[in-house]
This record gives structure tokens, C-alpha cells and sequence, in this order.
């Protein structure tokens, strides 16, 4: 299996396609698996590379602190050991919080930016409700519970009312994947004690170079007007939002995020003056 030895740990990563670089950041907990609807899609046109961050999946997970600029440092040490200088990021969720502190701490190592369904953090920004996060961290509940009845329970937080009774086919696509790399309680603490750190709000007006934010109206865990306030704070950044959608919204509207994704990559391809 293709890892890496990066900082501390190893890392697991997959790649696919070829062409300019695009990386893929997941969000708390997730492993690669989330991105099974984005990677046909975008490795038609670029070289994709995935991985588990730290604390999940088939990367390792130490016991100790973890911090965005941590997590973001590991980015940077698996492009290192790939070979490549500068690529386009996709961040979804916890995932758009590292790639904030990876453009904010490297912005010459990013052709483009793509956050999606993310915060600032800090105290601008908007937390979910109260029975949101508990589901998100009572850590206690959540190893009482088989990875089955997990996702279950989380189910409709992360998509809207809609999808769950008609995506049935992909959502049990996904829960088999998931089901193959669990992330362990204390890997998903470390990973959310990193979110409770996160705070970018003051240097975004620091990031240069061209950004896509993407969020979902119905969004439960990440608020749409975190993405909102994103895209306010960032110089020149795009601001789409998709409705009838929750915070899962990449595997919900599929077809429709890649066409947005792809649509802003070909504008602001490496070297181009778009």
C-alpha cells in the first residue's frame, strides 16, 4: 500500500490520473473513501492525490496533540516525497481548515484554492447547533456504538432528508467503503482538539492566489455563513452555494460539484493569467 514516512508518522495516500497536481484533503475523521464520487470525475484531467491525514484511516495515528498547522505540514511533506512543487488544494471541512494553514504557511506551493464546507474558526465564526455537536463530540456515545450504527446515527447530519431516502445505493456504497478503514475515537479527539484551535480569520486577506468556496445551504455541521465569511475575507474568491444540500454535499450533488470544480480549474490552470 503507497505511504510515505512524513514528520512523524507514515501516511497513506493514492494517486490517479495525470496532469497538473490536484490534492484532495478530507474532513474529521474521514479517510479517502469520501472522495470516491469526485476522483473518476476530476482524474480525467489531472493527477489526483488523496490521503488520510493523520489519526485516520491507513495513516498513523499517534496519541498526542495535533494541530492545523501540524496536519498542514504533513501536506507538505507527502508533496515533497511525490515530487511535486505546487498543486491545486481541495478541502472539505476539516480538510479546508488545513488547507487554509497550508496556503497561509506555503502560498508559493499553491496553483488554487477549493474550500469547501469550512470555517475560519475563531470566534467569527458560526458553530453548529447544540444537538449537532453533541452527536459531533460525545466521544463517550460514539465508542459505544458499532461503526454500522454510527453511521447511521450521523447520517442525517451530514445529508439532507431528501437524499437519504433516495440515495440509498450510494449511501450503502459509502458505508462499505468507511466500514474497511475505521478511524479510532482517539484519532477523531485529536483531529477535533486541532478543529477547536483553528483560527485564520485575521490572516485570510493574506491568501493570493485564485479560490473557490463551495457550501451547502443545509449545511448542519459547518453553516453555510462560515463559507460566506470565507469569501468575504479572501481577495477575489468565488462564492458558490448549493441548495437542498447538507454537509455531505460533495458525494449528495456529485455530478453538479465536479462540474464546479472542474469549471474553476480550467479558468486558473497552472501558468495561466485567467
Amino acid at each position: 500500500m503507497p505511504k510515505v514516512t512524513v514528520n512523524d508518522i507514515n501516511i497513506y495516500y493514492e494517486t490517479y490520473g495525470e496532469g497538473e497536481p490536484l490534492v484532495l484533503v478530507m474532513g474529521l475523521g474521514g479517510t479517502l473513501e469520501w472522495w470516491f464520487l469526485q476522483v473518476p470525475a476530476l482524474s480525467q484531467h489531472y493527477r489526483v492525490v488523496a490521503l488520510d491525514n493523520r489519526g485516520s484511516g491507513r495513516s498513523d495515528k499517534p496519541d498526542i496533540p495535533y494541530t492545523m498547522e501540524m496536519m498542514a505540514k504533513d501536506l507538505a511533506g507527502l508533496m515533497d516525497a511525490l515530487g511535486i512543487p505546487s498543486a491545486h488544494i481541495f478541502g472539505i471541512s476539516m480538510g479546508g481548515m488545513i488547507a487554509q494553514h497550508f496556503v497561509l504557511l506555503y502560498p508559493q506551493r499553491v496553483t488554487t484554492l477549493i474550500l469547501a464546507a469550512t470555517t475560519a474558526g475563531g470566534a467569527h465564526s458560526v458553530p453548529p447547533d447544540a444537538e449537532t455537536a453533541k452527536v459531533l463530540f460525545d466521544l463517550d456515545r460514539m465508542q459505544q456504538l458499532s461503526p454500522e450504527e454510527r453511521f447511521s446515527e450521523i447520517l442525517p447530519f451530514i445529508f439532507s432528508q431528501q437524499f437519504i431516502e433516495i440515495g440509498q445505493p450510494v449511501l450503502q456504497e459509502l458505508a462499505t467503503r468507511m466500514s474497511q478503514h475505521i478511524t479510532p475515537p482517539h484519532g477523531y479527539m485529536r483531529q477535533g482538539q486541532a478543529i477547536m484551535g483553528h483560527d485564520t480569520y485575521e490572516r485570510l486577506p493574506d491568501i493570493k492566489v485564485p479560490t473557490l468556496v463551495i457550501a451547502a445551504e443545509e449545511d448542519r455541521m459547518v453553516p453555510v455563513e462560515n463559507s460566506r465569511i470565507i469569501a468575504s475575507r479572501i481577495p477575489g474568491a468565488e462564492l458558490v452555494v448549493f441548495k437542498k444540500a447538507g454537509h455531505g454535499f460533495n458525494i449528495e450533488l456529485a455530478d453538479e460539484v465536479n462540474r464546479t470544480v472542474l469549471d474553476f480549474l480550467r479558468r486558473h490552470r497552472a501558468g495561466s493569467q485567467a
